[in-house]
């Protein structure tokens, strides 16, 4: 869903009317499904997400149908590449969805789980229950992969889920959201435990983050624009993220090839998620031998570089460079395109302070051979995933072992970085006693 989709309300009476009274359906029946989802059995809730796996698979070629028409549609409305490339389910998205749901079905379930059990003085013993939330909206923008994430973390969290994908991928969220249903149902679990807003009315999204009777949490997932409108009229809590300018710090002493080969993925592998690098700092000491070699890949590649005055007169030598000069605006810049800012710091200090002044608290990066000074790096970068010589494109809930993730929250209540399982759950207080009262 593109951000304009929340900037009007249909003039149609009748229309809000259909749509008002579609959302408090859909509403009212996934609040009785979630009671449904939570009593699930571990068994039930892994045999729904192998047999979704399995229908991903099945359904392959009439999936890929059903996201070209949707890339067609979006091609002659002229969606923006970005977006485009967001909007593409291809294989290996399919097997990588696939996969997730496999992963998820194989992780033990911590539905139920009672931890921190201590005994007081009194004799009862204190501990806390981790439970489902109950039911999450997610709206989401272009990727339709993200109608399966949401699903498949739903399943296995026991919560019940109403997924508003964009309108230029409504024919792949369909299909997608029809083989939810169906391996739902197959398994034995409601299959209002998924459901997908079959209309592209903007007006559904205002009824959905205003429908603290049915939902515990909305999750926006998407572009800044949806995400900060999202966040102001939501009546319900929201977890989120507004954009990700993620860096990575070449150190001194670091390993130059690892940090080119690492400089290079981060950026370049996928320019369009939100865990690509925007902003690369790298250490004066070490910026003769580093630039030049990025900088070539880079030029290669077509990436535009905009740059403080000293790393502009390093790479302005490279053949084919583009080489620009940097704005304030460009530090704090999320680019999700071929373009990259890069600024020379003192050290770790500096480098620490301007991740600090400029990153959204998304993901940062230190490349580096001093133990003590990715130690510091790792303690003092306030951000949701703070790494040590790895690139940024690893800040993901597959590949962080989560099976998927449902988004990135740069949130530091309840749940902070990639969102799995355990974020879409909450913890009550349990009391066992034997007969204890107060005195």
């Amino acid at each position: 869903m593109n951000a304009t989709d929340l900037q009007h309300l249909p003039a149609n009476d009748s229309k809000v009317s259909a749509t008002a009274s579609l959302m408090e359906t859909m509403g009212f029946n996934a609040k009785v499904a979630s009671a449904q989802a939570a009593r699930a059995p571990a068994a039930i809730k892994n045999r729904a997400l192998r047999g979704l796996a399995a229908l991903l698979r099945k359904n392959l070629v009439a999936l890929e149908a059903a996201n070209q028409r949707d890339l067609e549609r979006a091609a002659a409305a002229g969606l923006a590449g970005p977006l485009l490339d967001r909007l593409k389910l291809s294989p290996k998205d399919i097997e990588t969805v696939a996969l997730g749901c496999e992963q998820l079905a194989a992780m033990p379930d911590v539905i139920g789980e009672i931890i921190g059990m201590k005994e007081q003085p009194s004799g009862i013993r204190v501990g806390q229950m981790r439970v489902p939330i109950g039911v999450f909206g997610m709206i989401y923008e272009s990727r339709p992969n993200v109608t399966i994430e949401a699903a498949s973390l739903a399943i296995k969290s026991g919560n019940a889920c109403i997924l508003r994908g964009g309108s230029e991928a409504i024919e792949s969220n369909k299909a997608l959201a029809a083989l939810v249903q169906q391996a739902l149902a197959e398994a034995g679990l409601p299959a209002d435990a998924v459901q997908l807003v079959p209309t592209t009315d903007r007006d559904a999204v205002g009824h959905l983050i205003a429908m603290p009777q049915y939902v515990d949490v909305i999750i926006p997932r998407g572009g800044k624009g949806l995400i900060e409108r999202i966040s102001r009229d939501a009546k319900v809590p929201v977890i989120k993220h507004l954009d990700g300018n993620c860096h990575v710090y070449v150190d001194d002493p670091c390993d130059i090839a690892m940090a080119v080969k690492i400089a290079d993925n981060a950026k370049t592998q996928k320019y369009s998620p939100c865990n690509a690098l925007e902003s690369l700092l790298v250490a004066r000491s070490a910026a003769a031998e580093f630039l030049p070699k990025i900088g070539a890949i880079y030029a290669a590649k077509g990436v535009e570089m905009r740059c403080d005055a000293g790393a502009q007169a390093m790479l302005q030598a490279v053949p084919g460079a583009n080489v620009q000069p940097a704005t304030e605006q460009d530090w704090y810049e999320e680019y999700l395109g071929p373009v990259i800012s890069i600024k020379l710091v003192g050290g770790v200090d500096e480098a620490i302070a301007h991740i600090n002044h400029y990153s959204s608290h998304h993901t940062d990066v230190i490349l580096t051979r001093d133990h003590m000074h990715a130690q510091q790096f790792l303690r003092e970068v306030d951000s949701a995933s703070v790494m040590v010589n790895a690139s940024t494109r690893f800040a993901d809930g597959f590949e962080f072992g989560l099976g998927a993730e449902i988004g990135i929250s740069t949130d530091k209540f309840h749940a902070r970085g990639p969102v799995g399982i355990e974020g879409l759950t909450s913890l009550k207080y349990v009391v066992l006693g034997q007969g204890e009262v107060r005195t």
